[in-house]
């Protein structure tokens, strides 16, 4: 005698099949080294409190409403972050801060101008 089939039971009855399902959205993908330990030790020592303290609210709000769309968007934020901090070095990412900061307080930041940035690009693409 065959061993009866076993199929949990789901409230939609009897005759609904997988096939007859919309398929789940898929979650996108982190890159790789894009763990949040990994993030975090990237980052600067200023910007790991304000780091933690956007996942702990994004975890936290993950398990009342059970959507990871605010986590996944952290991460991805501060990742964006953390790549910079790392191909460009902390220095240059502490210089940018620095000048942001003193542009949004209305100060002057000099500048190089444009066609200079353009021509160092040039020379370093051998141009």
């Amino acid at each position: 005698m065959a061993a009866a089939q076993v199929r949990p039971r789901c409230g939609y009855g009897d005759d609904v099949t997988a096939a007859a399902r919309e398929p789940e959205p898929p979650i996108p993908a982190l890159p790789a080294n894009a763990s949040p330990q990994a993030i975090r030790a990237a980052l600067l020592d200023d910007e790991r409190a304000e780091f933690d303290r956007a996942y702990q609210a994004a975890l936290a709000s993950a398990a009342q409403t059970l959507d990871l769309t605010e986590v996944l968007d952290v991460l991805r934020t501060w990742w964006r972050v953390a790549r910079v901090t790392q191909r460009h070095g902390a220095e240059a990412h502490r210089r940018a801060l620095d000048s942001a900061a003193r542009l949004l307080a209305g100060e002057d930041v000099p500048t190089v101008p444009g066609d200079v940035v353009k021509a160092d690009i040039e020379a370093r693409l051998g141009r």
